[in-house]
This record gives structure tokens, sequence and C-alpha cells, in this order.
């Protein structure tokens, strides 16, 4: 099924290309009517001025897959259409040089809690899928290097000084 561009020969006509305001309007009018209302379509069409309960549904189906795909790791998150400087936030750094790196915010203890649940259920490297599905709030990379640092502390437990506490103290769930 084509959901975006010509249809097969003999199909109907070519369907036109989702605009930015039109997905803003139609992610809009998705928080107003939720799942099971009657009519969903047809109120969501109502919303998008030349647009039909069909191609409202259409699209919605067209984003569950896109949604299901990233999720599975088939394929990179897109960048945010909000970002309307051209800007990859994805690439390099962006920073013009002699600028200093901004320190990271440091983790709370249910972030590190978040994190312990998320070691234990998806072990130890797993860094994408914890921060996916537990500690929500960090990239992969902060969960690696928060994991680093954790490992280290453990590792060396006995030999610390007992009055410097730390996060990566804190051992279960």
């Amino acid at each position: 099924m084509d959901l975006y561009g010509a249809g097969a020969a003999g199909g109907p006509a070519a369907r036109r290309p989702w605009s930015k305001e039109e997905d803003k309007m139609f992610e809009r009018a998705l928080v107003i009517c939720p799942e099971h209302t009657p009519d969903r379509w047809a109120i969501i069409a109502a919303q998008l001025p030349g647009r039909t309960p069909q191609e409202a549904a259409e699209h919605y189906q067209a984003l569950v897959a896109d949604i299901d795909l990233i999720m599975r790791g088939a394929v990179d998150a897109p960048g945010s259409w909000d970002d309307d400087d051209g800007n990859d936030r994805r690439g390099g750094t962006g920073k013009p040089r002699g600028e200093e790196r901004r320190r990271g915010v440091p983790w709370s203890e249910d972030e590190h809690r978040l994190f312990l649940e998320g070691l234990d259920r998806y072990g130890r490297g797993d860094w994408r899928n914890i921060s996916r599905f537990a500690v929500r709030t960090r990239t992969p990379t902060q969960v690696a290097s928060h994991a680093q640092k954790y490992f280290i502390r453990q590792a060396n437990a006995g030999a610390r000084d007992s009055k410097r506490k730390s996060i990566h103290d804190i051992t279960t769930p």
C-alpha cells in the first residue's frame, strides 16, 4: 500500500504528501480524539482541511508502522522537525571552536534505581534497551558511562573511604 506517493497503475490519483503544518495539526487532533472515540477519523479529518477520514486513518497506520520499526531498532529515529535551522543534532558537536564543554546533569537516585532495574532486565552491555525502556531520560552513551563508573565503584568497594558517599553505592533497585 502506497501511503505517500502515487497509487498503483489504474489506482487512485496521486496523494499529496503531508506538510509539516498538517502533521502538527494531525498530532493535536490525535490528542483531542482518543483511540476509542466514535467516528474518530471523521473528527480528525475535520481538523485537517482537504484531508479525508481515510487519509487520516492511513497516515496514522503509516506512523504506527514507522514507530514499530524505530522501536525494534530496524531504522534510526528521524531528526526533529522542530529543528528548523537545518542543523542535525546527531552529527558532530555543533559548537563553535573554543566553546567550553557543558558538564552533564548528575544522575538522580530514581534514575540510578531505574538503571539497576534495567541492568537486571536487559543485562550488562545492552545500554540501548536500558536507555530506551528503563532510564528514558538518558541516552545509551550516558547509560554506558554511568555503568562504567558503577562497575568501577563496585570493584573498588573494599578500598574506598567510607566517608565519601556516591550514588553508585546503591546496589538494589
